[in-house]
């Protein structure tokens, strides 16, 4: 076992040192780590468009160092910034289950639904979910500490049948006190912001799951399929089965801004 480890150690060092002798001939190949770094930027500060680009520029390096072998290295690298992004949802507090979740579903995707000749709309199609995601996961930062404590709360339950009262009580206060302390800083009442987080979720599995409606409509606890598509539409202009079939359709998302009646 020993010998086999030592044998796999001297494989390993011999093929760094040959990449090292060969590596000044690839252009750019200096900078990868410098783009990464910016990369990662741009996804934790939701700018998908310049992730995008930047994502575009890695692989322009990757394909100059590894020409027709390029597809297989981008599907790792794929991998590997999952497993990045992963970990920065548990720097924002998400729960470990949901983090290993995120990451295997990411790699599901990368080796199973990616097309090779498709591969570069992948890139762009993986940001946009790295961004969703992260987007519905950042820390909140109002200045009552409960408001932001509920909001967390309410990311990580919201597949169960909330209710003003059950957030509450799991806080140990009143509902008039939550009721009010919410919309004074949130800028909308706790229903409301229950019904938009249960469209925002929800539009995800429209978009990527064969779920039917009616499914997706329990699955978020409305009281039935009428009520889910009245409640959807009115956030996103469109009907729940307009939204799956017509892909034009961008992402409903919620400004979360401090409420202007602090300041009145």
């Amino acid at each position: 076992m020993q010998l086999h480890q030592h044998s796999m150690s001297e494989t390993i060092s011999k093929r760094y040192f040959q990449e090292i002798d060969s590596i000044n001939q690839y252009i750019g190949v200096e900078e990868f780590f410098n783009i990464e770094s910016k990369l990662i930027f741009e996804i934790y500060h939701l700018e998908s468009a310049k992730a995008k680009k930047s994502l575009h520029e890695l692989i322009d390096i990757l394909s100059i160092r590894f020409g027709k072998q390029v597809i297989k290295i981008v599907r790792s690298y794929f991998s590997v910034l999952s497993s990045i992004v992963a970990r920065k949802l548990l720097d924002n507090q998400v729960p470990s289950k949901k983090a290993f979740a995120f990451n295997v579903a990411c790699n599901d995707m990368i080796e199973n639904q990616m097309k090779d000749a498709e591969f570069l709309q992948f890139a762009d199609d993986l940001i946009d979910f790295f961004v969703y995601f992260i987007a519905d996961r950042k820390q909140p930062t109002f200045r009552h500490q409960t408001v932001n404590k509920v909001i967390m709360y309410i990311n990580d339950e919201l597949e169960n049948d909330l209710t003003v009262e059950s957030i509450a009580n799991n806080f140990h206060i009143s509902t008039s006190h939550l009721s009010r302390i919410f919309r004074e800083h949130v800028g909308i009442t706790l229903v409301e912001y229950l019904n938009v987080r249960r469209v925002e979720e929800s539009q995800y599995y429209l978009r990527h799951t064969n779920k039917s409606i009616t499914s997706i409509s329990d699955q978020f606890h409305f009281c039935n399929q009428s009520y889910f598509t009245r409640i959807f539409k009115k956030y996103t202009g469109v009907t729940p089965k307009h939204f799956r079939d017509e892909l034009h359709h961008e992402f409903y998302r919620f400004e979360m801004t401090e409420s202007e009646l602090q300041n009145i």
